[in-house]
């Protein structure tokens, strides 16, 4: 681990009692990243091996309240769940006033057991707010589904999927290839190129580790790594803590 710095991984978005996804994991991964982490909650839930029992979506005007109390020295930006179209509306406004801070946004629409986080209202704000932001899209092929109204099921269409996605207005959009048939490859897509990074499935399953892949991505580029060897780095940060943790 680096020296803790005086800079922030700022994390929006939701609990986990466990602290296996969500904001939880944001702050182990900022720590070994060597920064601080300062957190603006949209909802808690309640969830475990289960699955999930129950969310709640704080008021718009509290996450409005907590986004505007977040510490100056921004070092990266990482969006996770954002429940509904209400608080979509807020964060979409703060990141509009930050657009210099390397921003992540992962779309959690679902959670591991297939629980819906998103009504139809929820993903068209997130559709017309979130996506024409200039950040990082990090779906899985079931959330670039939801977005795109079409399966994505194969790698040729990931990379259609990918770029379909990044036309809309992210800087780059990062499809993870988890859920394919066979090893797991990630598309990544900018307006320039398209790169695939794909490696050997591990034996072992592990919650949180699109929260991790994100928050991991938002501290790299945070560290003012090019966009591909965040990439890089990011995916083996998370390869490796899936080879070294017990199955979670």
């Amino acid at each position: 681990m680096e020296s803790v710095s005086e800079r922030f991984l700022i994390s929006i978005g939701a609990t986990h009692p466990w602290n296996i996804a969500g904001v939880g994991v944001d702050a182990r991964v900022a720590y070994e990243y060597g920064l601080r982490n300062a957190v603006a909650l949209v909802g808690v839930t309640a969830q475990d091996q289960g699955g999930l029992h129950a969310d709640f979506a704080l008021p718009p005007a509290v996450v409005r309240a907590q986004l505007e109390s977040l510490p100056a020295a921004r070092a990266a930006i990482h969006v996770g769940v954002l429940f509904d179209h209400a608080n979509v509306g807020e964060v979409a406004r703060f990141l509009k006033e930050d657009a210099g801070t390397p921003l992540v946004v992962d779309p959690v629409l679902t959670d591991t057991f297939g629980s819906t986080f998103a009504d139809a209202r929820m993903l068209d704000a997130f559709k017309t707010q979130m996506l024409p932001l200039p950040g990082i899209l990090t779906p899985n092929l079931p959330e670039a589904e939801r977005l795109l109204g079409r399966t994505v099921s194969t790698v040729d269409e990931m990379v259609d999927a990918a770029r379909a996605l990044q036309a809309r207005g992210p800087h780059a959009v990062l499809l993870k290839g988890g859920h394919l048939a066979g090893d797991p490859v990630d598309v990544l897509a900018t307006s320039e190129s398209v790169e695939l990074f794909g490696d050997s499935r591990l034996p072992r399953e592990l919650r949180g580790t699109g929260c991790r892949l994100a928050a991991a991505l938002a501290c790299e580029l945070a560290h003012a790594k090019s966009l591909v060897e965040a990439v890089l780095s990011a995916r083996a940060y998370v390869r490796e803590k899936i080879s070294a943790a017990d199955a979670v």
